[in-house]
């Protein structure tokens, strides 16, 4: 079989942002909490995925619910995805509640990036059985090495190219608006 995308077999890099968010939420025995503590995509998500032919480098840029977040948030956001240059494809981990808030805020404020920059979270926290954190980051990673450069939201196996997408909250997910 003959990969389209990578002919020679070579490793492709993907940066990995992490903001916090649902995505990254875990859960505290001792309080009963359930908050972001500290970024858990590596141990949680990245060490189960096989992924030979691609490289991830993670940065935590914040670990923040999304509710809690503002334009100086949004703002070393949109610095480090400028900061990861135009050589690699970046996911964005990000919490769903402003998540196309943020995406919208990076495009109006970094213009048209030189690879794909792919926004992705969960509704339910990646320690839970039946999250959907999982599903969501490995079709932003395939996303990120497909898509042409610009801002996405990848989430339940369908992306929306930013501006113009929106959190359905009656449904749990992403539409075009």
């Amino acid at each position: 079989m003959y990969d389209t995308m990578n002919p020679d077999n070579s490793t492709q890099t993907i940066r990995i942002l992490t903001t916090g968010g649902t995505i990254e939420k875990s859960y505290c025995e001792s309080d009963g909490t359930l908050m972001n503590r500290a970024s858990t995509i590596r141990e949680g998500i990245i060490q189960s995925l096989r992924l030979p032919y691609t490289e991830l480098e993670l940065e935590s840029v914040l670990n923040k619910d999304s509710l809690e977040m503002d334009d100086a948030d949004r703002d070393k956001i949109a610095q480090a995805i400028a900061a990861c240059g135009d050589a690699q494809p970046i996911v964005v981990l990000h919490g769903t509640d402003t998540m196309s808030v943020t995406a919208e805020y990076c495009h109006a404020r970094l213009g048209q990036p030189g690879v794909a920059v792919v926004f992705t979270g969960a509704m339910k926290p990646m320690g839970f059985i039946d999250s959907d954190a999982r599903q969501n980051v490995t079709e932003a990673l395939l996303a990120a090495k497909l898509l042409p450069p610009g801002f996405y939201i990848a989430f339940h196996n369908r992306v929306f190219a930013v501006p113009g997408v929106r959190k359905n909250l009656d449904t749990g997910t992403f539409e075009a608006c």
